[in-house]
């Protein structure tokens, strides 16, 4: 977000509040595991020259292509895990942070859920 230092330490604090949660990096950036073995959310710092700072998370089912659709100046469908339904979260648009913690929190219960 325009005027922090490092969006991706908010972020972080929002991830390891929640049960069971880990960090490691993942393709050089920080990610988070539920256990340590399945990620929800992908912290992405102008991958491959993109130009965004953003989060890359699981996402429950129709959810994607919903926000993307309705909001594409915010959302967008990740290279590589798109196929899958995670969304990608533009942290640099200016986006309210309930509604980041919002998708953190439903791409954490989308992977929990899975088990």
């Amino acid at each position: 977000m325009p005027g922090e230092a490092d969006p991706f330490e908010r972020v972080r604090e929002l991830c390891l509040s929640l049960p069971d949660v880990s960090e490691r990096p993942s393709h050089g950036r920080p990610a988070f595991f539920i256990r340590g073995k399945r990620s929800f959310v992908m912290c992405m710092n102008d991958h491959h020259g993109d130009g965004r700072l953003a989060l890359w998370l699981a996402a429950p089912e129709g959810i994607q292509q919903a926000l993307t659709e309705g909001e594409p100046e915010h959302y967008f469908v990740p290279p590589y895990v798109g196929h899958r339904g995670w969304v990608g979260v533009r942290l640099d648009r200016d986006l309210d942070w309930d509604q980041v913690a919002g998708a953190v929190e439903d791409a954490y219960d989308t992977v929990a859920a899975k088990r």
